[in-house]
């Protein structure tokens, strides 16, 4: 599928996430962050957020969510969603991201932020009743995402940097 003529494209920093039409293109560049896509098929909309940590560590003051926080960030995309009249169980959810970036660091005991990212996202998910369509978690290395979504279409690089050639 072609991309639209007048598409707009927006990259993603840690803890943004964006909403919109099918003339939008959604990048980001992933390490031991997640990113979830949203996407829903008939009526051409979707989002992805891109978090850091999975909750907040101290109480949220009221207001504005905070999408460096997965917890956050996941309300928001459902948010959205409901304010742009869709049942958030329609969307096509996938899941990324989660990587190790420094192979060799040992384990903390505590779980590295990057596992610990990828289970808050799934879990996450499955409190809201959704369900993931595909993902590419976890590993050691670096994720470029391209998500269009006028097609629905991820277009995922992994780079690893754990020695052990191309993702």
């Amino acid at each position: 599928m072609h991309p639209p003529s007048d598409f707009i494209e927006i990259f993603l920093q840690p803890g943004e996430f964006y909403f919109g039409g099918e003339n939008t293109r959604i990048r980001t560049l992933l390490g031991s962050c997640i990113a979830i896509t949203f996407w829903h098929p008939q009526a051409r909309l979707g989002g992805m957020c891109h978090f850091l940590l999975p909750r907040r560590p101290d109480p949220a003051p009221r207001g504005r969510l905070d999408g460096r926080y997965g917890d956050e960030a996941l309300l928001w995309l459902i948010r959205e969603a409901v304010a742009h009249r869709t049942d958030p169980g329609k969307y096509e959810i996938k899941v990324f991201g989660g990587g190790n970036m420094f192979p060799g660091s040992g384990a903390s005991g505590r779980g590295e932020v990057g596992l610990r990212n990828i289970e808050r996202a799934f879990r996450l998910l499955g409190a809201y009743g959704l369900s993931v369509a595909a993902k590419h978690v976890g590993g050691y290395g670096h994720r470029n995402l391209i998500f269009d979504v006028w097609s629905g279409h991820v277009w995922l690089k992994f780079v690893r940097t754990d020695g052990q050639g191309p993702g």
